[in-house]
């Protein structure tokens, strides 16, 4: 089982980060989250990791971005609600060490402009009776990296009444699988 040095890269409030920090203050996985970075100065999940103890930066060019990977020693980037395009050139230099958590069973709803509500938006108006979350590695295709895990979210209209409550019941399965596949990566 491998000891990881993760990056975790957010650009809003920071949930599925704080779903992280949880899980490693729990001992889930043997990796330990050394360095938070936020393209937005705004970003609450900048804030959660300093709560945390944990080291964040405010980075807003790839160059800078690569150079603090490099100097912290980072073994594994997590996107964790970053809503900027990663470069070329900063997945060639992590190539399969970049993981995304994307809302929705991808292949469907991914690629450019699919994150966040939009997609919830988007599962919503199709009235698809499933959706989910994935945990994907990152390449230089928007949301067509290999899987490494997914889960299943069965949709009850009756239940679930908008966009924002489907967000929600999707959040948690987040929560769960981003951890997981942190677990999966250290144990190959």
């Amino acid at each position: 089982m491998q000891k990881l040095k993760l990056a975790v890269l957010v650009s809003g409030s920071g949930t599925n980060l704080q779903s992280l920090i949880d899980a490693q203050k729990e001992g889930y996985f043997n990796s330990e989250i050394a360095l938070v970075v936020s393209n937005k100065a705004s970003a609450y999940g900048l804030t959660r990791a300093e709560n945390a103890g944990i080291k964040a930066l405010v980075i807003k060019s790839d160059k800078e971005l690569l150079d603090a990977l490099l100097e912290n020693e980072i073994d594994l980037i997590v996107l964790a609600g970053y809503l900027k395009v990663i470069s070329s050139e900063l997945i060639n230099a992590y190539e399969n060490k970049i993981i995304n958590i994307h809302p929705s069973l991808l292949p469907e709803y991914g690629g450019h402009g699919m994150y966040g509500l939009y997609v919830h938006e988007k599962v919503f108006a199709d009235k698809k009776d499933q959706t989910g979350a994935t945990v994907h590695y990152v390449t230089a295709e928007v949301d067509e990296g290999p899987i490494i895990i997914q889960k299943k979210l069965i949709v009850d209209y009756d239940v679930i009444k908008s966009p924002e409550e489907l967000q929600k019941a999707v959040l948690v399965i987040e929560h769960q699988i981003l951890k997981e596949a942190i677990k999966i990566i250290e144990e190959q």
